[in-house]
């Protein structure tokens, strides 16, 4: 009866109900939207990179490191030694070691010089293992791999040759021109910066710098393509390199020992501690947007009660007629809640369906322009959480007009009595 009677009420003022409704829709649509990217972002850069027990690089900032390393964003401060690598990777704790060299690009993307297995052993979200969509992993000095959103969007298919420029700018003026490359193979998507990275052999990043120094190409001493296989192409450095380890029980011991390493300083450290730490940074942003989030809904609900409450005012014959139908001052408390509830019931469903639409549309903005993998799923256990909180939060704010109505009809009770 409340409901059918709350909603026949809304309908009599249907100008101010809707654009009410208009309004908490929005400030509902902001505030489910940041949360559920705020966790979808976060579950994204987590599933990035999996199974690893410990990166190293040369020392700096342990969120640099990571950064560079797994991200690809930003640089390195310095190289690694290859015999520091070694030394390293033969330790009797480690079980495999993926080798990166960073530092060349591809109309914008960049460039990671690694080994086979980078493809044998590197895992992303729920320990995943990279496939392949066309081809195979290289094996000659001059093959390389695409990422899917490499090879979708520069339009690239097996056997392509591909030049490298030299540096990581999106524009670079000194091309690798003289040693082209063949795709050979292009992986499936991940959502992780994989897709958007130019996998090529260490050798093959020795090899189109075999013929430069300090930067620059060698004036005169050009070596063709053909004659590098005659030449050591053994890296003399690299930029960072991951580990995996036999037993998780060493891996303390094992970074404790990379740390205190002599011959040139190393830098050790576990993945999902420093993601810890890059997130607890972002913490003042996040909470940032949250609180401004709240506070919109927090004016959309306000406007919500001093709507009702301006109501109150206008349907004084309207209680009149139901207190004399034998309307106690508790049916018209209870009446103006329903209202309230329904208002909110309704813009919550808006909000939600909006929501999923505008993921479901831009997934593929998303993940082209941010590199995250944003899930269109928006009923998981924190959107329902907030939204739980937002109806109570409804009722509360309307306790005002509610209140307001039941003091009118109690008084005029009195008064008639």
């Amino acid at each position: 009866m409340f409901i059918r009677l709350a909603w026949h009420s809304l309908l009599s003022r249907k100008g101010s109900v809707v654009l009410t409704f208009l309004a908490i829709s929005v400030s509902i649509f902001v505030l489910l939207g940041i949360e559920h990217i705020r966790q979808q972002a976060k579950f994204s850069f987590s599933n990035t990179v999996s199974g690893v027990d410990l990166i190293v690089g040369a020392r700096t900032g342990d969120i640099n490191l990571l950064l560079y390393a797994v991200f690809q964003l930003g640089n390195a401060t310095n190289n690694i030694a290859w015999a520091s690598y070694r030394e390293v990777a033969e330790k009797q704790e480690v079980a495999w070691t993926i080798p990166l060299s960073l530092g060349d690009s591809h109309k914008g993307y960049r460039v990671m010089g690694t080994t086979s297995d980078y493809f044998k052993y590197f895992r992303y979200g729920q320990i995943q293992a990279l496939r392949f969509t066309q081809g195979k992993a290289f094996a000659s000095v001059f093959d390389v791999v695409l990422g899917a959103d490499v090879a979708r969007k520069l339009n690239y298919q097996l056997d392509d040759h591909l030049v490298l420029a030299h540096g990581v700018a999106s524009t670079s003026f000194s091309q690798h021109d003289d040693k082209p490359f063949r795709v050979v193979g292009i992986l499936k998507p991940t959502g992780t910066p994989v897709d958007q990275t130019v996998h090529v052999s260490l050798r093959g990043i020795e090899a189109i710098h075999i013929d430069w120094q300090n930067g620059v190409k060698t004036p005169g001493h050009a070596i063709a393509p053909d004659d590098v296989e005659h030449y050591d192409l053994t890296p003399k450095t690299i930029t960072a390199f991951m580990v995996g380890l036999k037993s998780k029980m060493a891996t303390f011991r094992v970074q404790r020992a990379i740390n205190n390493y002599q011959p040139e300083p190393l830098l050790a450290i576990l993945p999902g501690v420093t993601l810890t730490q890059l997130w607890q940074m972002m913490a003042i942003m996040e909470n940032t947007l949250m609180l401004v989030s709240a506070l919109v809904l927090l004016a959309s609900l306000l406007g919500l009660s001093a709507m009702l409450l301006t109501s109150i005012r206008e349907r004084q014959r309207e209680i009149a007629i139901m207190r004399s139908l034998g309307a106690s001052p508790s049916f018209l408390f209870l009446l103006i809640q329903t209202e309230a509830l329904l208002i909110t019931l309704a813009s919550s469903v808006f909000a939600l369906s909006l929501l999923f639409i505008c993921l479901l549309s831009l997934r593929g903005f998303l993940t082209d322009n941010f590199n995250l993998s944003i899930s269109a799923n928006v009923f998981d256990k924190n959107i329902m959480y907030l939204l739980l909180v937002i109806v109570v939060s409804a009722m509360v704010t309307s306790l005002i007009p509610a209140i307001s109505a039941y003091s009118t009809a109690l008084q005029k009770r009195l008064n008639n009595g």
